[in-house]
Parts: structure tokens; C-alpha cells; sequence
């Protein structure tokens, strides 16, 4: 199986700890013998590199400089996680999932899943709902709507707890069977990981 991993923060880019998650998980699952790309921002240290561990990391940095939001900052972005992820699939013949960590490059990975057929999963870090709590300016509206562009188009969803996956719900209607609870750091983490993924492609195949 070969993978891409969209996330805003990768090593040495720490904001959180998806940081350190994203680069837990891509490592494991080269151990599992699943060819792992992580696509990623950093400002400078921009290109391709092959970590130690196996893990292929493509840092790309914003084609614009100055921005008026996070969201221009995001929506510039992603055109540049596309290209990236354009060239992984043209150079390599075939991607097997590409899977997003939370709401920043939903869409770029909803064009290259109507572009490219290649599906993906929407792993859920936090919800704008519990960032901006009764928040209902234009900004914290335009985010709910990625959010839930990419609950709508990803072939599964992920959560980390169970709590979540009943927000996911609750929030933004998804049905619970769409939503896999994958624990992190327990035993069963990376075989639930890569049993999702085998769903998720599994799905998408049969949809096109």
C-alpha cells in the first residue's frame, strides 16, 4: 500500500501534538511495510527528504507571503500540497489513500480525490466547535464548512476517542459507521490504521 499524509505540522514544525503523532504514525506504518509520503509546511526547509526511518517528507511553504487570515493562509496553501501530491501520483503510477489530519488541506485532498480518484480519509484532531465555542463570525462558518466538505467527501472518518466520534456525529451528522475510533498508542493502533485504509480504498474503488 502507498500512502500520503496531509498534515499542517510535521518535525521540526511543532505547534501541537499532531507534530509528533503524524510522525509516530508514518514511521509505524513503514515498519508495516506501507510505503508512507507525508506532505507537510515549513516556511524554509522546503523539498523532498527521506528520513531515517523510511518515511519520504515533502515540505512545501506558501507561494504567498502576506495574509489577511488563516484562511487565505490555508486555501494558498493547499494549491501548493496539491502540486506535491500531483507529482507523488504521476512519478509513482498509483496512490493508494491519501489520509488528512484535521481541517487544513481537506481541500486539496477533495481535488485530488474528483481529479485523480484517489480517496481519502478525514482524521479529526479538534473541531471548530469546541476551538471557537458559539463563535458564529464568517471566519469560524467558512472553517465549519471545510470541516464538513471533508467529512461529506472522505470515505471514512477517524477519531481518536469515543467522545468524538459522538461529536463528529452530533455536529455535523455524520452516521457512526463512518466514523473508526483508532486509539493511538496502544497494540492494536497501526493494524486498525492500515485495516481503515484497506476499507477507505476498498470504498472507493467500488464508488468510481
Amino acid at each position: 500500500m502507498r500512502v500520503i499524509i496531509f498534515s499542517w505540522e510535521y518535525p521540526p514544525r511543532v505547534i501541537g501534538k499532531l507534530a509528533e503523532y503524524v510522525s509516530n504514525l508514518s514511521a509505524r506504518l513503514v515498519k508495516s511495510k506501507v510505503e508512507t509520503y507525508v506532505v507537510t509546511y515549513h516556511d524554509t526547509m522546503t523539498g523532498v527528504a527521506e528520513e531515517s526511518n523510511g518515511v519520504k517528507v515533502i515540505r512545501v511553504a506558501n507561494p504567498v507571503q502576506t495574509h489577511i487570515s488563516l484562511l487565505t493562509w490555508v486555501l494558498t496553501l493547499n494549491q501548493e500540497v496539491e502540486r506535491v501530491a500531483s507529482n507523488v501520483f504521476y512519478q509513482t503510477k498509483h496512490i493508494d489513500l491519501i489520509d488528512v489530519h484535521d481541517w487544513h488541506f481537506v481541500p486539496a485532498a477533495v481535488t485530488l480525490k474528483n481529479a485523480l480518484g484517489i480517496p481519502f480519509i478525514y482524521s479529526v484532531e479538534s473541531l471548530e466547535d469546541h476551538r471557537s465555542p458559539s463563535a458564529n463570525q464568517p471566519f469560524n462558518m467558512a472553517i465549519r464548512g471545510i470541516e464538513w466538505l471533508g467529512f461529506y467527501e472522505a470515505q471514512e472518518v477517524s477519531t481518536k476517542t469515543e467522545w468524538m466520534q459522538g461529536e463528529v456525529n452530533r455536529l455535523y451528522q455524520v452516521p457512526k459507521e463512518k466514523i473508526r475510533v483508532i486509539t493511538p498508542n496502544v497494540n492494536s493502533w497501526i493494524k486498525n490504521t492500515i485495516e481503515t485504509y484497506s476499507s477507505a480504498v476498498e470504498t472507493g474503488v467500488k464508488n468510481k
